[in-house]
């Protein structure tokens, strides 16, 4: 998507218009008074210029190099440019920015316009859309193979996982639409799949509880663990010490496994006979357990715990003082920042607790030290929420039916919704959109405006009917 451009535009060149009051650069170029080629002296040197560029927006900068030969040459600096991306992408990691052949200007420059087409939404010019087949069966569960990773140099590739009642799993190439591998035929229908991008590995679990882990490039089956009982969750963390999956099964057990060998690493009680829900956090340093709607209180593990587990001592953990938990999300932009829906003290409203967790050393050895942050009620109008998302430090996301709400963590409302004709099923939430599909066949595309604390939401445009009709 990152080699055509919105009609109208040259390559290089920034859509917007320049706000009210601004002057452009080209404007105080005109007296060369930052050492251009009049007559004005002295004039500043490169690492002078430099300086002064520091403070300018990428337009500007780009209305420089038009100026002469030497600015031309101090406004495509590297460094600047860098800078640029990591003030605008604040939340993105520098491993998750890959430029390839690309220079961090033309990094900038081709993020800045696919960001402006997911805005635009245009049918044809910013999306398209392929269908894929092969399954026989109802497809349960998707995930990506492919890194988070933002890159425009011809070689990115969208590929996801698939598993299916039909007991097989498969690779797909998104863009293309097309098949790149699938699995034999399995003793069993398949329920769930994880993927480790980094290591271009899938991992899948079937309903009797067999775990295999593949090769995302080719297919092929790398090792197994059989669970005595079928799967509740799976989370693949890919940790710093190294990556491992924890997997709750029915009988309430929470299992650590080396990956890729599924080599068992403890084993520990969570919830006595009741399935299990999962949720690790960004940094996978934490991970919260659930059972929902029940009297016992979630649990937070601290995930080191679990993977060098000392001889008679249980893994570092609390239990929250709430109960008939129902929903839960991370904080993306903190580091153990949890917010959970759960039931008040008499059990008749919802409410949103936000906690924040660190681990503290002590004589009997560590700690798990819990801050509850904020708390709120939810209005008695909404629905209980069946999907619960964060987004940067503050927001939370919240869909009930076919209605999106935001609230930030002290109970502010910022936006509400309802584009959705029936109910909503799914939800992404990245830094620079949300993306909400329905069962009325449509998904709907929504960019953030980071320019105001906190940010806003704006809802764009819908893509209907999964084909290219597109609508305001």
């Amino acid at each position: 998507m990152g080699g055509v451009w919105p009609s109208g535009r040259k390559r290089g060149e920034m859509g917007g218009v320049w706000p009210e009051g601004q002057k452009r650069v080209e404007g105080v170029a005109g007296g060369r008074g930052l050492g251009g080629a009049g007559e004005m002296e002295p004039k500043l040197g490169f690492h002078e210029l430099l300086h002064v560029f520091s403070f300018l927006e990428a337009r500007d900068l780009l209305c420089a190099a038009q100026v002469d030969k030497v600015w031309n040459e101090v406004s495509g600096t590297k460094e600047l440019w860098r800078q640029l991306c990591l003030r605008r992408w604040s939340s993105c990691k520098t491993s998750q920015m890959t430029l390839g052949t690309q220079t961090w200007k033309e990094y900038y420059l081709c993020r800045s316009e696919l960001e402006f087409r997911m805005e635009c939404g245009r049918p044809e010019k910013d999306f398209i859309c392929k269908a894929i087949a092969g399954h026989t069966g109802e497809i349960d569960e998707l995930a990506y193979i492919s890194t988070k990773e933002c890159r425009f140099d011809g070689q990115e590739k969208s590929m996801v996982c698939t598993v299916s009642s039909d007991s097989t799993v498969r690779a797909w190439d998104v863009q293309e639409g097309t098949e790149i591998w699938s699995s034999p035929l399995q003793p069993a229908a398949l329920v769930n799949v994880v993927t480790f991008p980094r290591l271009q590995l899938a991992i899948t679990v079937d309903e009797r509880g067999l775990i295999k882990v593949w090769g995302a490039e080719n297919g092929w089956e790398q090792a197994s663990f059989r669970l005595p009982t079928f799967s509740s969750a799976l989370q693949a963390c890919d940790h710093p010490e190294g990556p491992f999956l924890l997997v709750a099964c029915a009988e309430g057990f929470l299992y650590a496994l080396t990956v890729p060998q599924l080599q068992l690493r403890s084993r520990t009680r969570v919830f006595p006979s009741s399935p299990t829900s999962l949720l690790c956090s960004p940094d996978c340093q934490w991970v919260f357990a659930s059972t929902q709607n029940s009297d016992l209180g979630p649990k937070v593990f601290h995930t080191r715990s679990l993977l060098c587990l000392v001889e008679d001592e249980p893994p570092v953990s609390t239990t929250l003082p709430i109960w008939l938990t129902s929903r839960a999300c991370w904080a993306p932009d903190e580091t153990a920042r949890l917010m959970v829906t759960h039931r008040n003290d008499n059990g008749m409203q919802l409410v949103i607790t936000t906690y924040e967790l660190r681990t503290k050393q002590s004589r009997e050895g560590v700690d798990v030290v819990v801050q509850q942050m904020a708390s709120f009620l939810l209005p008695n109008s909404m629905i209980p929420p069946h999907l619960m998302k964060g987004h940067g430090s503050q927001v939370i996301l919240l869909v009930s039916g076919s209605e999106l709400a935001l609230f930030t963590i002290h109970g502010v409302q910022l936006a509400a919704f309802q584009d959705h004709q029936r109910p909503i099923t799914s939800m992404w939430v990245d830094q620079s959109r949300v993306i909400t599909a329905s069962f009325d066949l449509s998904l709907r595309v929504y960019v953030w405006n980071k320019e105001t604390k906190p940010p806003v939401l704006k809802s764009c445009y819908h893509l209907l009917g999964g084909s290219h009709r597109w609508a305001r």
